[in-house]
């Protein structure tokens, strides 16, 4: 490999956007064949192609075997800074559209179900002032959004932490977490449970109800089992074990039920559910709601936008959602 590149002789004039996102479809295949086929060229084209790209970068981007293609160390940094180019490329494109148009756009972002229940009235709002503007929202799991923001896939992340984050944690190094507002767990039962209209309520009286509770090691499960075990009792009666906030909240509405929601989200429910939350003393564990983005990355305007909607909407309807005096 040469030891050093002239840009302007070796590179720049001969390296294209186009080959850059042949070898991104190569490297994502990793088949020089199901790249073709995906491109709808032929497969001596593209290998010709990745081998112009390696002699025009001085090293091997792929190493070759009968079942395909993987990428060298080189093909890897190319594929990392390539990725972060193509992507300033498209956030600058969005910028001309925004300068031409502010009103226009798209935000892609990721929420997962547990915490998408606060979106309905940002979005109804934002969507009041921006209506060319399409907000693309996945709901998946953090594993898979950390992913999605680190191929840039996504514009941000919304997320609940478990618990600010610690200094010796570098698991999200890459990564910027805002803090939106602090959330905190309640207990809650249906606007018909003989315990919504009691104005205390020790937690031993609830351990033999049937209990909705999330299956450790959720933040649901922890936060019941430490307040159990400072009280020498035994942890609840589980009936039913699910994350979905949804089935919860329609389980609730029987009045049979004992279960848990982030405070946040039980206001929510409280009027299309009748969701009540109970006064109950639980350990005081925040329950930090962020956004994330990744560092050194410029989000386009429009990502900006609703992120400056975003902060202004929960910094009025979300100031606190500590336990009221």
């Amino acid at each position: 490999m040469a030891k050093i590149i002239d840009w302007d002789s070796h590179i720049g004039r001969r390296l294209s956007l186009r080959d850059l996102h042949v070898f991104f479809v190569v490297a994502q295949e990793g088949s020089l064949a199901k790249a073709a086929a995906q491109l709808r060229v032929s497969q001596p084209a593209v290998s010709q192609l990745i081998a112009d790209l390696e002699h025009s970068v001085g090293a091997r981007l792929f190493d070759r075997s009968s079942r395909g293609v993987t990428l060298t160390i080189y093909g890897r940094a190319l594929l990392g800074r390539g990725r972060s180019a193509f992507d300033e490329l498209k956030q600058g494109v969005r910028e001309i559209e925004y300068l031409s148009n502010p009103r226009t756009g798209e935000v892609k972002f990721g929420c997962p179900e547990g915490l998408s229940q606060i979106l309905p009235p940002v979005i109804e709002s934002f969507s009041r002032l921006y209506p060319g503007i399409l907000l693309d929202i996945h709901e998946e799991e953090f594993a898979s959004f950390a992913g999605k923001l680190r191929s840039r896939s996504l514009d941000f992340v919304l997320q609940r932490l478990h618990g600010r984050p610690r200094p010796e944690d570098h698991s999200a190094d890459d990564l910027d977490v805002e803090i939106l507002f602090e959330d905190e767990l309640v207990i809650v039962a249906g606007a018909d449970s003989r315990f919504s209209r009691k104005k205390k309520i020790d937690l031993a009286q609830l351990i033999d109800e049937p209990w909705i509770l999330a299956s450790p090691p959720s933040w649901n499960h922890k936060v019941i089992a430490e307040a159990c075990q400072a009280r020498g009792i035994p942890m609840p009666k589980v009936v039913l074990s699910t994350f979905s906030s949804h089935i919860r909240a329609s389980m609730l509405a029987s009045g049979r039920y004992i279960a848990t929601f982030p405070r946040s989200v039980a206001n929510y429910f409280a009027g299309p559910f009748g969701v009540r939350v109970l006064n109950v003393e639980l350990p005081s564990r925040p329950w930090p709601v962020a956004i994330l983005t990744l560092k050194n990355r410029m989000l386009s305007p429009v990502a900006g936008v609703f992120l400056d909607h975003l902060r202004q909407f929960t910094a009025s309807n979300y100031p606190s959602v500590a336990r009221p005096a």
